[in-house]
């Protein structure tokens, strides 16, 4: 089949190799512009469009994709793929391959519709989420689907780990969805909107911590802030990162936020509902570390209340 990938981000890459490597030719590559980043401002390539330079793959990086409408016209293809490209594809372009376009979307549509599919699905303490292809329409997320596939998340899953297991997932998928397509075997489901809810991005204010929240709820937001933003607190007033918890049996009757105990391995904080062992946490201009290491070198007593 001949391809026009639309993507930007890692989440993509894996889908872009996966179409090379099973005999796809990708005629084009539309990525987001490069950006500058650290201290020099150097530009930087998108994921994606490192990889297609890679494999020898035209890029083109519109800064609005409504202007890439007579590039993609002139552009040979069967189909566009579009994974987590980044902008809102207008109707001219939706349609004007053979097959239109087809997404690669990180949730078990219709739910999590939007931008941070996979966050979501961690903060919300959901025991399963996936993959969809699907038709694209105008709507955000709205289009027919094709094919799902799931995976259970496990009880420890963070976004970051959720997001590589979907990223391989969605690649596999994808190739069956094609296949269908060439067959003419794919059907359209269309989706129910009373089931689906808007994924939206993340911002670094959500990280904070509020612990009049349940341990579970706070459990969730530190595994789906990981590995951005990141959920914080703060400890003797300087800004305290947690990446791992446990929620516990025991409620103590402390005000929600203070340390209830301090032990060898952890530091048990009350919440709103049952208590949270803290196991991993980063202090402001420190490396993250496991609470018994952090403790030799920092001292904390019970009675101490975080976010203050």
């Amino acid at each position: 089949m001949k391809i026009i990938f639309m993507g930007t981000p890692d989440f993509a890459v894996g889908t872009l190799r996966s179409l090379a490597e099973a005999g796809h030719e990708i005629t084009l590559v539309v990525s987001q512009p490069d950006k500058p980043k650290g201290r020099g401002h150097a530009m930087v390539p998108t994921p994606v469009k490192a990889v297609a330079e890679e494999l020898g793959i035209p890029v083109f990086q519109p800064v609005k994709i409504r202007e890439a409408k007579d590039v993609l016209e002139k552009t040979e293809a069967d189909v566009c793929v579009v994974a987590a490209f980044g902008q809102i594809i207008p109707a001219s372009i939706l349609h004007m391959k053979k097959y239109g376009c087809i997404n690669v979307h990180a949730s078990l549509l219709p739910k999590y519709r939007g931008a941070a599919p996979i966050q979501w699905a961690v903060l919300d303490g959901e025991e399963k989420t996936g993959i969809t292809t699907m038709y694209m329409e105008k709507g955000l997320d709205t289009g027919d689907m094709i094919d799902k596939a799931e995976v259970v998340l496990d009880k420890k899953e963070t976004a970051g780990s959720l997001h590589d297991k979907l990223m391989v997932l969605g690649a596999n998928l994808l190739l069956e969805t094609l296949k269908k397509l060439e067959d003419g075997t794919a059907v359209r489901e269309k989706q129910n909107d009373e089931e689906s809810c808007y994924a939206k991005m993340l911002s670094k204010d959500m990280g904070q911590i509020d612990f009049t929240k349940s341990a579970r709820e706070i459990e969730c937001l530190i595994r789906g802030m990981n590995p951005w933003p990141s959920a914080y607190t703060s400890l003797d007033g300087k800004t305290m990162k947690v990446w791992e918890a446990d929620v516990l049996d025991a409620q103590s009757k402390k005000e929600p936020g203070t340390i209830v105990e301090v032990n060898k391995k952890e530091i048990i904080v009350a919440t709103g509902s049952n208590d949270l062992a803290l196991h991993e946490i980063q202090l402001a201009g420190k490396k993250r570390m496991q609470v018994q290491a952090f403790l030799l070198g920092y001292q904390v007593e019970a009675g101490t209340k975080l976010g203050e």
